[in-house]
């Protein structure tokens, strides 16, 4: 499982994720405004597991990302402010992968 961070994502960034978040496209209304988003990848279970996890453990949204990937990996981004995804992170790290994830 892959878990990343990133603190005061670029427009950019939340454009290319809502482009590949079918729910996200669906709405008519704003893109997300986040001040932080986490990257969650891995085999499908665990990505379900993992945003059952997030959202239980802090005020975060969890959409599912759309992709290719040969290896059947789905990935989650988590979008919130900074402590609630940071929280969200380490709590699915112990979970699911048993070690916490680097977060700065």
């Amino acid at each position: 499982m892959k878990i990343q961070f990133i603190k005061r994502p670029s427009p950019s960034t939340i454009n290319m994720l809502a482009r590949r978040s079918q729910s996200l496209r669906s709405r008519n209304s704003e893109p997300v405004s986040s001040e932080a988003v986490g990257l969650v990848q891995g085999p499908l279970a665990d990505m379900v597991a993992a945003c059952d996890i997030a959202e239980k453990t802090s005020g975060v949204m969890v959409e599912e990302i759309q992709g290719i990937c040969p290896q059947h990996f789905a990935m989650i981004a988590i979008f919130g402010d900074t402590s609630a995804v940071a929280v969200a992170l380490i709590a699915i790290g112990e979970k699911i992968d048993k070690k916490r994830p680097d977060i700065d």
